[in-house]
């Protein structure tokens, strides 16, 4: 079911996450509308995984509000966890399970019906059918990518969060993985969050960019919108102008 139309996907308001005295997240709002696609942006520390998973309810942040399609993710997230999923190359299925016996253990959890033939069907579009008795941890980190997304795609989330989608990746399964995660967005409607160092894709699959530092969020907006305003080329350079804290917006414009 997916959010009534002026329901955001993700409403974020002033969340912090501390751990003693250090500040991973500090004070972060921000809005993500139903069926549009948004990138969380930062260099290595900046606080994107930090985020991430509180927005998948991991981690409690130290202070603040998450709603997902309105629901708080403090008090109700039972109600709003079975339409989101998750996929990071950095969190690998158990090894020595077959594809097939890892995506029957994800569908259960899900409480999902016909579970022979949802994993078929993911099988065949992601081109892993004949390899779903083979062992996980046999697989080439392309085929653990295409794996990965079919887990997460178990339970056709309205809310799909996905950390570095095609990281290790050669151009062309990067390219296919981009193509099926619009097509999948063009067919369903989903909301797509992603965190990701790969310049080119947040270009052409995002909406909204939201440029993190720090555990701040320095700034925001469309990839052209960022382009213009930092006079920049790429969203490569914007990146690195943040990252480094080489310039602002505010100083390009004056």
């Amino acid at each position: 079911m997916a959010a009534l139309p002026d329901t955001p996907a993700i409403a974020v308001h002033g969340l912090v996450k501390r751990y003693g005295a250090v500040t991973a997240v500090e004070d972060l709002t921000f809005s993500v509308p139903a069926g549009s696609t948004v990138a969380l942006l930062g260099g290595n520390g900046a606080g994107k995984t930090t985020t991430l998973s509180m927005l998948l309810g991991v981690l409690e942040p130290t202070a603040g509000s998450i709603h997902i399609f309105g629901k708080d993710m403090l008090a109700d997230r039972h109600a709003v966890l079975p339409r989101m999923n998750f996929s990071s190359p950095y969190v690998d299925l158990p090894g020595r399970l077959t594809i097939r016996q890892n995506l029957t253990i994800y569908a259960h959890l899900y409480s999902l019906s016909d579970v022979r033939g949802r994993i078929a069907r993911l099988a065949e579009e992601l081109d892993i059918a004949t390899l779903l008795d083979r062992p996980t941890g046999r697989l080439s980190a392309g085929q653990k990518t295409r794996v990965a997304l079919a887990k997460a795609l178990l339970n056709d989330p309205d809310l799909l969060i996905l950390d570095e989608p095609t990281a290790s990746l050669d151009p062309d399964t990067g390219d296919w993985i981009r193509t099926y995660l619009e097509q999948y967005q063009a067919r369903s409607g989903a909301t797509i969050f992603l965190a990701s160092h790969n310049m080119a894709e947040v270009e052409r699959l995002c909406d909204t960019v939201l440029m993190m530092r720090n555990g701040v969020i320095r700034d925001q907006g469309t990839p052209a919108d960022l382009l213009s305003r930092y006079g920049r080329e790429s969203l490569e350079e914007v990146f690195l102008d943040i990252a480094r804290d080489r310039r602002t917006a505010a100083e390009v414009e004056a």
